[in-house]
This record gives C-alpha cells, sequence and structure tokens, in this order.
C-alpha cells in the first residue's frame, strides 16, 4: 500500500519526556530515522501531509502503561492529550517497492503477511530512560541477490537504509527465525541468505523499558501513510 510515499512507525508521549526520546533517536539513525515531530498537544502532521490526523489515520495503535502493552485500539481520540508529542520514524515497507520494482518476489507482500521482526543482541545507545537492543526485520534472498538487495535499500536513509546483517541469525543473538517476536513466521528459507535490517519497532522497545505511564505506538505491521516521496533525501521534521 501506498505505492511511492514515505511510510512510518509511530510513537506518542509525554513532552516531559520528549527531549531524551528525540535524543535516543538521534543516536540511533539507522532504526530511528525521524521523518516528523509534531507539535506539543497538535496531533496533526502537517509536514507530512496535509491533513494528517494520528489519532485516527493510523491502522492500528498499541497503548502502553507502564512498560506493559495494555490494548491494541484503532482510534485514540479518547486518549488524545495536551502534552503529548508525536514522532513519526522511518519505516523498511518503503524500500520494499523498490524491492518489487527491481523484480524481488517478498513471501510477505505475496501472502499479505506482516514481515517477521526480531529482538536482537545488539545494544543501542542509550538517552534518559530510553535503550535496549537493536530490533531488526528480516528477507530471505538468494545469495546472487543479497547485494542487489543492500543496495537498493540503501538509497532509502528515511527507511533504515541498507541491512545491519546477513547470515547467520545466532550470530545476532537470534536462535529461531521460525519464532519472531512480532510479525508472521517465515517460510523454510532454505537455499537462502537470512538478510537483517533495522527495525522502527526498536523505539517501542525503547519505550518498554523506560516504563512511562502512558505512550501509543503503531501497532507493528499498521504504518502511517504520508505524502511524502520515498525517495526524499532530507525530512522536514
Amino acid at each position: 500500500m501506498g505505492a511511492g510515499f514515505l511510510q512510518a512507525n509511530l510513537a506518542i508521549l509525554p513532552v516531559e519526556h520528549a527531549l531524551d526520546f528525540m535524543r535516543y533517536c538521534q543516536r540511533n539513525a539507522k532504526p530511528c530515522p525521524i521523518v516528523g515531530v509534531s507539535e506539543t498537544g497538535d496531533p496533526m502532521l502537517s509536514t507530512l501531509g496535509s491533513d494528517i490526523d494520528v489519532r485516527t489515520d493510523v491502522p492500528a495503535y498499541n497503548i502502553y502503561r507502564d512498560g506493559v502493552l495494555d490494548s491494541s485500539v484503532n482510534d485514540i481520540s479518547d486518549l488524545w492529550r495536551e502534552d503529548f508529542v508525536t514522532f513519526a520514524i522511518g519505516c523498511s515497507f518503503t524500500f520494499e517497492h523498490a524491492l518489487g520494482r527491481a523484480g524481488f518476489k517478498l513471501w510477505h507482500v505475496l501472502e499479505n503477511k506482516v514481515v517477521p521482526m526480531y529482538r536482537t543482541n545488539i545494544a543501542t545507545r542509550d538517552a534518559g530512560p530510553f535503550g535496549g537492543d537493536l530490533v531488526v526485520t528480516m528477507r530471505a534472498f538468494h545469495p546472487d541477490k543479497v547485494d542487489e538487495a543492500r543496495s537498493i535499500s540503501r538509497r532509502y536513509p528515511l527507511a533504515h537504509g541498507g541491512p545491519v546483517f546477513a547470515g547467520d541469525p545466532q550470530e545476532i543473538g537470534i536462535a529461531d527465525l521460525g519464532t519472531p517476536d512480532w510479525g508472521d513466521a517465515p517460510p523454510d528459507i532454505e537455499n537462502t541468505i537470512p538478510v537483517f535490517w533495522a527495525c522502527g519497532v526498536t523505539p517501542q522497545n525503547a519505550i518498554l523499558r523506560a516504563k512511562l505511564p502512558l505512550t501509543i505506538t503503531h501497532k507493528p505491521g499498521h504504518m502511517l501513510l504520508t505524502d511524502v516521496d520515498e525517495q526524499a533525501e532530507i525530512p522536514v521534521i
């Protein structure tokens, strides 16, 4: 969906924690490329579209209380507060369109599944209460196609850019590709190489560790579609 346009992950949190969260994203730009930030208390993301309302325009939201997932909803209008700040963070779904145009067959797209996501043992850089390990997405390719996939995705720095690792998942702390932490389990990847990209669920991991009284994110796999060209190089946040 949204071919040609930048897609984004979402994190909504109180303004008292916004500066620390922005520092966290700046220090970990690979998994957390900020593409938009709202004014305090304003649910509109005017730099990403003419009428984007973050209370209603994301397919599904996760509600976290004290670092624990409380519920998933389709509308957060009744939860909105005047001290909320919204962060839009680039998503790897954006470069998948480019992979598709180059002839790559992505099983989760063809099967209407959610790309598998995994916690790793790769530490991110802390900022205030935010920290934790990197989360990655995985796509498996024939060995002859890995370099091309790497080259294509590097053209999209606002969508995590090139992969962070390719090869044996145990080297980055993933014991079993068949049991992702988020998304759907991949099919048998025999005779392929698993390739891993930094994932915008990483800041959700950081939010869990921070244990804030209330934070709201997109539900993994349910992106905000913006009006920004997918090949934009410099975000207007």
